[in-house]
């Protein structure tokens, strides 16, 4: 196994290289396909920085609001099918607070620079 560069390193590093020097000899569709490539390696070094905290903190949320511990998957099914029952609600404590948690997380590996995104990253810190 390599220790270095990581693999966030090498995505960077390729997204750079592709922004900074192929991008400005490159126009039209294959300028916009180009982009979507950066795109996708930015957001790739996103999931490998961020996913697994987020996924083990919406674990935790989600063992502690179903009280029975398993996978991820398996705890969003549990969730979903109390939803799907009437059991769970926007009332049920801790329920709102953790799917607000959970989009969040979500929104900073996909979607880092949505508007509303940022705001509601600048109300949190207030």
């Amino acid at each position: 196994m390599q220790d270095e560069p990581t693999a966030v390193e090498l995505t960077k590093a390729v997204a750079d290289f592709l922004r900074n020097d192929i991008a400005p000899m490159i126009s039209g569709h294959n300028a916009f396909k180009l982009r979507v490539a950066i795109n996708a390696l930015e957001l790739v070094g996103r999931q490998l920085t961020l996913a697994e905290g987020g996924d083990a903190a919406e674990a935790d949320r989600l063992a502690k609001l179903l009280g029975t511990p398993g996978s991820l998957l398996e705890q969003n099914r549990v969730l979903a099918q109390r939803v799907a029952r009437g059991e769970f609600d926007l009332a049920t404590p801790g329920l709102a607070q953790h799917l607000w948690q959970t989009t969040l997380a979500k929104l900073a590996v996909d979607q880092p620079n949505y508007s509303s995104y940022k705001r509601e990253l600048g109300r949190e810190k207030k």
